[in-house]
């Protein structure tokens, strides 16, 4: 009876854990539609808000760094914060309209407290990381595809 308890109360752990997942995918789908609304919109100020520009910038910077090295060249401290934040807007995300798309929330993967959203070949497009904010904790954008960042979304009314 006792190994029943146990299976009871694994099972119930499960759930819940599977509910929290669900509610931060949820919660990370809603950011990153906000941001690629804020992209196809051009709105700097919306596009600010759903960014964590610092984290943003480091991850911009190791792939330029990387793609630099397997090129050949090495430039020391990579790209100056003023190149990396004129890649950084809402110019730099290609959001562009298809036909029926899967949404959101089901396209993100999570992983290590992070939510990704794939592109070909699996590698992240966007990723988001939830960060505390005052009482309230909310998913930002902390990393992205440095060059060549085309995010498919459904048809307006789809």
């Amino acid at each position: 009876m006792l190994r029943m308890g146990a299976v009871v109360a694994l099972s119930a752990l499960a759930l819940g854990l599977g509910g929290c997942e669900g509610r931060a995918k949820a919660d990370a789908a809603e950011s990153a539609e906000r941001l690629l609304a804020a992209a196809e919109a051009g709105d700097r100020v919306a596009f600010e808000a759903e960014i964590d520009r610092r984290a943003v910038r480091e991850d911009v910077r190791r792939q330029i760094i990387d793609l630099a090295r397997e090129t050949g060249v090495e430039v020391d401290g990579g790209p100056s914060d003023l190149a990396l934040d004129r890649m950084i807007g809402p110019n730099a995300i290609r959001v562009v309209r298809a036909g029926p798309a899967q949404p959101m929330k089901d396209r993100l993967k999570m992983t290590g407290g992070k939510a990704c959203l794939p592109g070909e070949g699996g590698r992240c497009l966007l990723t988001f990381a939830k960060e505390k904010s005052g009482q309230k904790d909310r998913w930002r954008l902390v990393g992205m595809q440095a060059m060549d960042l085309t995010v498919e979304v459904a048809e307006a009314g789809d």
